[in-house]
């Protein structure tokens, strides 16, 4: 499987990849970029356009990732979060 580049999208407009947002950082969901089961599992975690998440945690090899959304810790592998579309908070 051919795993997406993860540099900026839009840096110009402050959009980026959910797996992108710094530790610390908090952003928007925007978009999903993903079909079927995947994204009906993403939309049962809360992950819908409008909702705010923070990123917490790093693994030491950067992958999988924690993030707080709508006050829940989950973890997304790259892959996952490569597929979210998030506007940073602040900018």
């Amino acid at each position: 499987m051919k795993m997406k580049n993860t540099e900026s999208v839009l840096p110009s407009c402050g959009k980026d990849y959910l797996y992108n947002l710094p530790v610390g950082r908090s952003a928007v969901v925007t978009s999903l970029n993903t079909e079927g089961i995947t994204r009906r599992r993403m939309m049962d975690l809360g992950l819908v356009p409008g909702t705010k998440i923070e990123a917490l945690r790093c693994s030491p090899f950067r992958d999988p990732k924690a993030f707080k959304i709508r006050g829940a810790v989950i973890a997304l592998r790259r892959e996952e979060g490569c597929q979210i579309l998030v506007e940073y908070e602040g900018d």
